[in-house]
């Protein structure tokens, strides 16, 4: 599933050639994706200025003149991709187009339909359960040790999950968690709870160095994801546990090992990280 820097690294390439523009119109193919999409979408979007382009978590927030918010959620297979002049005809998993007025067409493309399509007022936004209890943004000033410590404060929750916990931070996925806690030296296998301050600041400080890198690189193509331009990310050639099981440790030398928690599987080198 794409994480925080991938639909990040969308939203970044959608920015320019959306925001100020007019949306034409949408044409869906589709009733529902994993979630019906409003009836009315199509009749609500067309003709409306594009205020911004946002992220929040794993979701691309589209913000409209009229207050409406269209909301995209790229699930297991989705992408959201600026087609060329001349646009190609319309695949059997190519679920929805936007059309820009003297602008490029953006079109949904979602092979295993875990994504979603919808349409919020602004004013719902905070009460929706997809994010109402979201935590904070791991690239924001306010994200710190602080903040990350009272989030853990307690919890004796494998740390790994706990960082999963979309309460606790927004965005962050299996891909990167693995990544920061090797680069911080802390197992996924300890208490969130027994984590000291000095180990806080470190975690703190390689999660968000571990997602602006990936940023940088443009996300991680592992299965289906492409950027807003069609182009692979290529942050999978850094990772240094993830999908590395038996591999040696670029630190150690030691083999790294493969876990399961929760149903994920964990990448982690049993020595460097403690």
């Amino acid at each position: 599933m794409p994480e925080l820097p991938e639909v990040e690294t969308v939203v970044r390439g959608l920015k320019p050639h959306l925001e100020g523009r007019v949306l034409a119109g949408a044409t869906l193919r589709r009733d529902a994706i994993r979630s019906p999409i409003p009836r009315d979408f199509a009749k609500r979007v067309a003709g409306q200025r594009i205020l911004s382009v946002e992220r929040r978590a794993k979701y691309v927030w589209i913000r409209l003149e009229s207050g409406d918010v269209v909301i995209v959620h790229l699930g297991m297979s989705g992408r959201l991709v600026l087609l060329p002049a001349h646009i190609p005809n319309a695949g059997p998993h190519d679920h929805v187009d936007f059309t820009l007025k003297d602008g490029p067409t953006i079109r949904f493309t979602d092979p295993r339909r875990f994504g979603v399509i919808d349409l919020l007022r602004d004013g719902e936004l905070g009460q929706d359960r997809r994010f109402k209890d979201l935590g904070p943004e791991p690239l924001d000033a306010a994200f710190d040790a602080a903040a990350l410590a009272a989030a853990l404060a307690g919890s004796k929750a494998p740390l790994k999950a706990a960082l999963l916990d979309q309460r606790n931070v927004a965005g962050l996925g299996n891909i990167y968690v693995c990544e920061a806690l090797f680069r911080c030296g802390l197992s996924p296998k300890r208490k969130a709870g027994t984590v000291k301050r000095d180990k806080m600041e470190a975690l703190c400080a390689s999660i968000k160095e571990t997602l602006s890198d990936a940023i940088k690189a443009g996300g991680s193509s592992a299965r289906d994801y492409v950027q807003a331009s069609g182009e692979l990310g290529w942050f999978q050639h850094r990772w240094r546990v993830y999908d590395r099981e038996g591999v040696e440790c670029v630190s150690c030398a030691t083999k790294v090992k493969r876990i399961v928690q929760s149903g994920r599987s964990t990448f982690y080198c049993p020595i460097c990280q403690r």
